[in-house]
């Protein structure tokens, strides 16, 4: 066929793992399975089709120019997250959502781009990049963080707006939108996050295809999101894990983090500067649009508000990973070192929230 000469061996085996994955997990629900088996399927599922909706968007990015591209990635990059997290909102799962946006963040800018620094560094040693934008990053990020921090500090029984959790968080989901909003055009005219450079050498595929396949994706993420959210409590009761721990690992990986292995493929190749703005920005991208929009969606579509109202270990978790991040950056080198140590945090992070009380069905 002649769509199977244009597209890459690899678009073509993740087309093939989501289908594959779709329908085995639809076979695991007729047959009447629940909890843990679909819960496998469903993830497996989301991770392909998240991949896709990064290869689609790559396609349909390069013809639209680097700054576009980057601003385009991040909104439909986050897609299955986005589904993920409103269909668990209306089953109730609010601790999961919250836990999962703060868990992608720290996904991507401690474990996905500590995997490149280590690995990149491994292969190419000392690399450099601009570190202009990654600064502006780490500012925003701390800018989410302290919107997480003020609701949590000034809700706390004896303060200043206990019992106004919902209004406080309104109020501080709207501020960080405009910041968003004031930060698109700075994105389209610098250029950070453009992925185009990836199909240079590749052959463009006609501009029905990517858009065609997004529509795919986008309904088949919706479709296998709510299989996943409906098997997410079964599951964790079966496997004695805690609210936290799913949504800060499982969760926040099998939304985000797949999307972002192009970031680490682009480090071993000692493209670190293409690296870098990728995975944080879509840090950036969950922190002011992702979580703010979904505070606001929850008082729509949410069995109740969901707030930014969060446990202290996130806060300091979160404020750590922009610490962190920002002292890594801040020179326009990495080494393989930072990238362990990077990791190293992350897994501390997820051992904290591992021995949390267990769901129970």
């Amino acid at each position: 066929m002649e769509i199977l000469r244009i597209i890459d061996r690899t678009t073509v085996a993740l087309i093939a793992g989501a289908v594959g994955a779709t329908l085995v997990t639809l076979v695991l629900r007729i047959a009447g399975a629940e909890g843990v088996p679909v819960f496998i399927g469903s993830a497996v599922a989301l991770a392909m089709l998240a991949a896709l909706v990064g290869e689609a968007t790559d396609q349909l990015g390069g013809r639209l120019g680097p700054g576009a591209t980057g601003v385009l990635q991040s909104a439909l990059g986050n897609l299955p997250e986005l589904l993920i997290s409103l269909f668990a909102l209306q089953a109730g799962l609010v601790t999961v959502v919250q836990t999962a946006l703060i868990g992608s963040i720290l996904a991507n800018s401690l474990l996905v781009l500590g995997l490149a620094f280590l690995l990149g560094g491994l292969r190419n040693g000392t690399q450099q990049f601009a570190s202009e934008a990654p600064r502006m990053i780490a500012v925003l990020l701390l800018l989410a963080t302290a919107a997480l921090a003020i609701p949590t500090l000034a809700t706390a029984p004896g303060g200043p707006d206990a019992g106004h959790a919902t209004e406080l968080s309104v109020i501080a989901a709207l501020v960080l939108l405009v910041v968003f909003a004031a930060s698109v055009p700075f994105s389209i005219g610098g250029g950070h996050g453009a992925r185009v450079e990836g199909h240079a050498e590749e052959r463009a595929w006609p501009f029905w295809l990517p858009i065609a396949l997004l529509i795919v994706t986008g309904l088949g993420a919706a479709l296998v999101s709510d299989w996943f959210v409906e098997s997410l409590r079964p599951a964790m009761a079966t496997l004695h894990l805690s609210e936290e721990f799913v949504g800060l690992v499982i969760v926040a990986i099998a939304g985000n983090a797949v999307e972002n292995v192009v970031g680490v493929q682009m480090a071993v190749r000692n493209r670190s500067d293409l690296s870098v703005s990728l995975i944080l920005n879509s840090s950036l991208q969950v922190a002011l649009a992702l979580t703010p929009a979904l505070v606001l969606l929850s008082l729509i579509v949410g069995a109740s508000p969901m707030t930014l109202v969060v446990q202290p270990l996130l806060i300091g978790a979160l404020a750590l990973t922009a610490l962190l991040s920002a002292l890594i950056t801040l020179d326009g080198r990495s080494t393989w070192l930072e990238g362990l140590a990077l990791i190293g945090l992350y897994v501390i992070v997820a051992a904290s929230v591992w021995w949390g009380p267990a769901v129970r069905v």
